[in-house]
């Protein structure tokens, strides 16, 4: 049988001989072909380096889905990367902690459940929302754990023809998993890979604005901001035209495209886009939702941030992430991403108000 190993050029092919294809490639082989072998040895790195970044929050727990401290099959330790453990002012350090492969099997039957159910393609995407939904506190994973799935979800899926959408939805999976890992150029490279494949296999319009989403998130960590606010700006236009004004996804467009005007010190233009969104957001989505806390941060960022603002704006600003702060700490816990966001720009604002009212500049 002939090898199917790809290679990106010679030079890597030239270079992988050299240092001994012949005596891998029957392993990499017997590992599913190269792109399986690949996947299933990052995952256990990723999931390695999870355990490890998630060690002293879940030392002395149990997996609550297994019930073990270690998984009885991989060996692998415990992860939290959630809103469990840490809400309602309480903590509650058994709450939502697993190991890797326990909520990868978990994710991975309840999304062939519906599969083998033939359920529509709406309950299906949400049952694969497992993959990178906290299934009790239904909060997004985040940072090191959201990369661990991000490979456990490929490595599932990698043996699925192109054609097949959840090929592509895995994919996508793990480029935001890296990006959370701070992956940034391993995650353009896959966004990249996933948005080119949108567009030659024809997909659904929400599907390209997903892509294209990504993609500027990448941009934009990497520093690459022209870049990023054209493609925020199409993406919310998109999304606008796709779904109108009070839709869930209108509104993510709004605060990825407000927060990108924001960094390139576009603050009036921010602004004006926030205060069109943020009273339809409060209204549709509730005050607790984090895309409402998100839009708020953005405005109240704008404010203190803005030369020459006043006082009254400051304050306004101050008593904003005030209030978001008390119903991150309450939905999401001290150590959720959000939260931590919203404690480093209260304290720059605080600081900012009390030297304005000292009469500094």
């Amino acid at each position: 049988m002939r090898c199917k190993t790809r290679y990106c050029n010679s030079t890597c092919q030239h270079d992988h001989w050299r240092r001994g294809h012949k005596q891998i490639c029957k392993k990499i082989h017997r590992g599913g072909n190269a792109e399986q072998y690949n996947a299933d040895k990052k995952c256990k790195e990723a999931v390695a380096i999870a355990v490890e970044a998630c060690a002293d929050d879940t030392k002395g727990q149990k997996c609550y889905i297994c019930l073990e401290a270690v998984h009885p099959r991989t060996g692998e330790g415990l992860v939290r990367g959630c809103a469990c453990g840490d809400r309602d002012g309480v903590s509650s350090p058994e709450l939502g902690v697993a190991h890797v492969s326990c909520l990868a099997e978990q994710a991975k039957i309840l999304f062939e459940e519906g599969e083998e159910n033939k359920l529509d393609w709406t309950a299906k995407n949400a049952r694969f929302g497992q993959w990178y939904s906290c299934g009790l506190c239904e909060q997004d994973y985040h940072g090191f754990v959201r990369c661990a799935l991000g490979w456990a979800c490929w490595k599932t899926y990698v043996g699925r023809l192109e054609v097949d959408q959840v090929h592509q939805m895995s994919l996508t999976q793990l480029g935001n998993g890296l990006g959370e890992a701070s992956a940034h150029e391993d995650a353009l490279s896959v966004k990249e890979a996933v948005l080119s494949m949108s567009r030659r296999l024809g997909a659904r319009e929400e599907s390209m604005l997903a892509a294209q989403g990504n993609l500027a998130t990448s941009y934009e960590m990497l520093g690459r901001l022209k870049e990023g606010v054209r493609m925020r700006q199409c993406v919310y236009s998109g999304t606008l035209k796709l779904n109108g004004e009070e839709h869930r996804d209108t509104f993510a467009a709004a605060h990825n495209y407000a927060q990108t005007l924001l960094t390139l010190k576009k603050y009036e233009e921010g602004k004006s886009l926030l205060r069109r969104t943020i009273p339809m957001a409060r209204r549709s989505l509730g005050e607790s939702e984090q895309i409402t806390l998100a839009l708020r941060i953005n405005y109240a960022v704008a404010n203190y941030m803005r030369t020459g603002a006043t006082l009254d704006e400051l304050g306004e600003a101050v008593n904003t992430l005030e209030e978001t702060e008390r119903i991150a700490l309450r939905v999401f816990g001290g150590a959720h991403p959000l939260t931590t966001t919203i404690e480093v720009d209260l304290r720059s604002a605080r600081t900012v108000l009390r030297t304005r009212e000292a009469g500094g500049v």
